[in-house]
């Protein structure tokens, strides 16, 4: 299958790219490269730098590789600076998506595969959380990536457009090839690794009053492979709908570093800071939905695995990248 992947510069494509290729599919990947990066991207695949907001770009793009599914990763993806730059998350998340949307109907894609995200549904009524929460965003970036959703499903009805959006949670972990190297980096896996490897001094913990066994947040971790997985199960025919990925199982902040230190054999240290505004406690999913409809079963699903797949890789590339 021709399959076009935008962001498949970024951590999680560059892996769903690997594994496209490794799949047997011909991959075109498009990437501006302003978080992405070039070395990132399987050299089995084409790639386009191109910004999404290049509207005829993108339509030619898309023509030009014969798409027959796409797969969209590319997004800003900070909820801080969504809070203080909604324009860029609105324009680029939903406008610049709405271009590509409409260069698959002209192309004549038949499938697209969107790379949501759980703050769709804001602070959780429970947990684990399945599809049937109410989505109340409480940030631009969630509610710009909500309202792409919304577009998708009025393109499936209106055009045909089959779709799947996966509202995840985590991302974590790397492959033997491609790891975790954000310019602003703001996951807790990599900034504990960055504290084992001598770059940063601790590591600052949000909270440590929180309603949870050791009063720090739980979160839930997925491996990038594992996600990369979902995205290309979700290219059958006749899948569609909206599904959550998860491992269903959530670890706190203060789980994490003491893993961190086990498996890296080095001393973390962290400082114990206040709470950040809009951090609920806990944040788990529930992948029931996706586990029996497209067959999707996690095969990295324990802390353990994704944490030492990081740590492999850091320390192969102390300084990502730019290595």
């Amino acid at each position: 299958m021709n399959v076009f992947v935008t962001g498949g510069a970024g951590y999680i494509g560059s892996v769903c790219v690997s594994e496209l290729c490794d799949a047997g599919h011909s991959v075109t990947v498009l990437d501006n490269l302003s978080e992405g990066h070039r070395s990132a991207v399987d050299p089995r695949a084409r790639f386009v730098q191109l910004d999404l907001g290049d509207r005829e770009g993108v339509a030619r793009a898309v023509r030009e590789a014969q798409a027959e599914a796409v797969i969209h990763f590319a997004a800003y993806a900070l909820v801080g600076e969504s809070m203080t730059d909604p324009s860029k998350y609105f324009r680029n998340n939903v406008g610049n998506a709405i271009n590509l949307a409409d260069a698959s109907v002209a192309a004549g894609v038949r499938k697209f595969v969107f790379s949501s995200t759980c703050a769709t549904y804001g602070p959780p009524d429970r947990v684990p959380m399945d599809e049937g929460l109410p989505q109340r965003p409480i940030n631009p970036y969630g509610e710009s990536k909500l309202m792409f959703e919304k577009v998708l499903r009025w393109y499936q009805e209106l055009h045909g457009l089959e779709f799947v959006a996966f509202r995840y949670f985590n991302a974590a972990g790397a492959s033997a090839n491609f790891g975790e190297h954000h310019r602003v980096e703001t996951h807790l896996i990599p900034l504990v690794l960055q504290v084992a490897l001598g770059q940063r001094s601790h590591i600052d913990v949000f909270g440590n009053d929180y309603p949870t066994p050791d009063g720090t947040c739980i979160r839930d971790y997925i491996h990038i492979a594992d996600l990369a997985q979902a995205h290309i199960q979700a290219l059958a025919p006749g899948k569609s709908g909206y599904f959550n990925l998860g491992n269903g199982e959530g670890f706190s902040v203060r789980e994490v570093i003491a893993t961190c230190e086990r498996i890296t054999g080095r001393s973390i240290a962290f400082q114990d800071k206040p709470r950040r505004a809009g951090d609920p406690a806990r944040l788990v999913a529930s992948a029931q939905k996706a586990i029996s409809e497209l067959g999707w079963k996690p095969q990295y699903p324990r802390i353990e695995q994704i944490i030492s797949t990081a740590w492999n890789w850091h320390q192969k590339h102390p300084h990502g990248y730019a290595d």
